[in-house]
């Protein structure tokens, strides 16, 4: 049920959780851990290099896409239920909390990984993937319960902004570990990335309780295990009936589904292609990366402003279409013409922010007056983690079969496709 009444306070610790979990996306998803994987399994910096795993011989950038699509899918099948039970028991920071640990610990355990133990990159990855991904269901099903419909896109955005800047925080000072590992009692750049990996682990553990110990939740129901899970079963069936009948919210995860395959791929393995396709160094790559938080950090808070003059839906038509033009440039950029990448991140970094804070604003404004939030965003964060896995599974694919080149081409269609979707919801007029 929304509330009448803000708390800037509880506002304010909600938004902190986007800056304690986005260093997990920018310095393990994003920066620090793809650079590392590619130092450990490919050392010679060869264009393609094969890792064996589980007795069969994988493309080093293949391999690691197949973990991203493998974690998305594990995490597509439990949280359902999961979030049925949350919202029946009234217990979504307890199951947000044990995300949380999962995630930050396999953070830690990156600092294992090296080439005799490739295994424990990839488990450490795959935990890591599904620690984020799990925790955010919760998060996100707080919005709606927290603030009043008119302050959705505004904090939203303030989480996003937070989270950017957050990121780039702690980055830079990994950067600055693993440019001068001396300074820092440190034996060289790969032993800097992985102490990278255990302030990860801990600004993101740290950080969260903030949001968890000031969030308020309303305890429903104090009851066993076992009638949990048969009351979060009923829980989600009915949150599925209604969202049924709610065809402005199926419309609008239709279109987030396939804007999702296209940015959150984008997001996984953008460091990889630029480094494998382009030959971008480590050093070229940090400086992309950090542009693009710097400017998401702003596109995210201009957006949203943006979106209070257009409204929700036109606003994500425009940023769609800017993602679109943003896959043919990268398609078009070579070795020969690199440094257009850098326009390349300038754009990401000014949609990036934009797209991921109104989508979740404008989910929230289709809802209904409910209890089962988290229910709700299940099948939200559902949408965008079978995007993901198949995002991420055509991307390998490709690389695969085709040739790595290829792959910023399927993520154009991807956007395409949204399009015609988004303006359908459009009409409806349900969604400002």
């Amino acid at each position: 049920m929304k509330v009448l009444e803000y708390n800037k306070k509880v506002g304010n610790a909600w938004a902190m959780y986007d800056w304690a979990n986005s260093v997990y996306s920018l310095c393990i998803s994003t920066a620090i851990f793809p650079l590392y994987y590619s130092a450990v399994v490919n050392p010679n910096d060869l264009q393609q290099t094969f890792v064996s795993f589980w007795g069969f011989d994988f493309d080093h950038t293949a391999l690691l896409s197949y973990t991203i699509s493998a974690s998305f899918l594990v995490i597509s099948l439990l949280l359902p239920l999961m979030s049925g039970i949350a919202d029946y028991s009234g217990r979504k920071k307890l199951f947000m909390q044990a995300f949380v640990i999962i995630g930050s610990l396999a953070c830690a355990s990156l600092y294992f990984f090296d080439e005799s133990h490739v295994y424990i990159g990839i488990a450490g990855a795959f935990l890591a993937s599904i620690g984020f991904a799990g925790s955010l269901v919760f998060y996100n099903a707080f919005l709606p319960e927290i603030a009043p419909t008119e302050m959705y896109d505004r904090l939203s955005a303030k989480g996003y902004t937070l989270g950017y800047l957050g990121s780039v925080l702690l980055l830079i000072f990994c950067i600055a570990m693993i440019q001068m590992p001396e300074t820092f009692g440190l034996e060289n750049a790969l032993e800097s990335m992985k102490i990278s990996f255990l302030l990860v682990a801990v600004w993101w553990l740290g950080f969260s309780q903030i949001t968890l110990r000031i969030v308020p939740e309303t305890k429903r129901k104090n009851t066993q295990w076992k009638e949990m899970l048969t009351k979060g079963i009923s829980e989600l069936k009915k949150v599925w009936q209604q969202l049924k009948h709610i065809h402005a919210a199926r419309q609008f995860l239709s279109a987030f589904f396939f804007i999702s395959m296209g940015v959150q791929t984008i997001v996984y393995m953008a460091s990889i292609y630029a480094k494998t396709e382009l030959g971008f160094e480590t050093g070229e790559l940090i400086i992309i990366i950090l542009l693009i938080q710097l400017v998401a950090a702003a596109g995210a808070f201009a957006f949203s402003r943006i979106s209070e003059k257009m409204g929700n839906i036109k606003t994500m038509m425009l940023l769609t279409s800017i993602w679109v033009f943003i896959c043919l440039l990268a398609f078009l950029v070579t070795k020969e013409t690199a440094q257009l990448f850098y326009i390349v991140a300038f754009l990401v970094g000014l949609v990036l922010g934009g797209i991921q804070s109104l989508a979740r604003s404008t989910y929230s404004k289709l809802l209904p007056a409910t209890h089962d939030h988290a229910s709700f965003f299940s099948f939200y964060e559902i949408t965008e983690k079978v995007a993901i896995t198949l995002g991420t599974l055509g991307f390998g694919l490709v690389t695969d079969l085709i040739q790595l080149r290829y792959a910023p081409l399927l993520l154009m269609f991807f956007f395409i496709i949204a399009l015609p979707l988004l303006a359908q919801l459009r009409k409806l007029k349900l969604a400002n």
